[in-house]
């Protein structure tokens, strides 16, 4: 009860001052699913300003970690690991490749499938990428969170992740 007095209460006293009331979300602000997506836009929009000299998205970010940590597989393996829809990942591809990132080959055992590799410029911008990440994005997060809320939360998003 107080909680929602003190809501009005603020609502009110930014009424008087002219200022729009901010929307009651009910009980939208107590589900999860709308709290890990409002999350997830703001780590979203902190990542693009941080790699914004890269112009790298999270998701291309992804690939190119996953290509420098398992050279040789194929797009669909990896667009899988990621969860992209393949339509949606070769247009990736297409992107990381023009940019000169990325490398697709036919496979050797299967001529269907196309192998993928990073290049020498993917590897120097997955580097630069990394020290900025480290350095901004997840240095913030973990200033906010402090260690052991850090630790916890990987844990219940890959239990999430997982088992859900």
């Amino acid at each position: 009860m107080a909680k929602v007095a003190a809501a009005r209460a603020a609502r009110s006293a930014m009424m008087e001052q002219g200022a729009a009331a901010p929307l009651d979300l009910g009980e939208l602000s107590e589900l999860l699913g709308y709290a890990l997506k409002r999350a997830q836009l703001k780590l979203y929009e902190d990542f693009l300003k941080c790699v914004a000299p890269l112009q790298l998205t999270p998701a291309q970010f992804s690939v190119l970690l996953l290509l420098e940590k398992n050279p040789g597989r194929n797009q669909t393996e990896v667009a899988g690991a990621l969860g992209i829809l393949r339509p949606n990942f070769v247009a990736m591809l297409d992107g990381l490749e023009s940019r000169g990132l990325c490398a697709r080959a036919r496979s050797a055992t299967d001529r269907r499938s196309h192998v993928l590799s990073l290049t020498e410029k993917g590897r120097s911008a997955l580097a630069r990428a990394r020290r900025i990440i480290a350095s901004k994005h997840e240095a913030r997060l973990s200033a906010l969170l402090g260690s052991a809320d850090r630790a916890a939360l990987l844990r219940i998003l890959a239990k999430i992740a997982r088992d859900f």
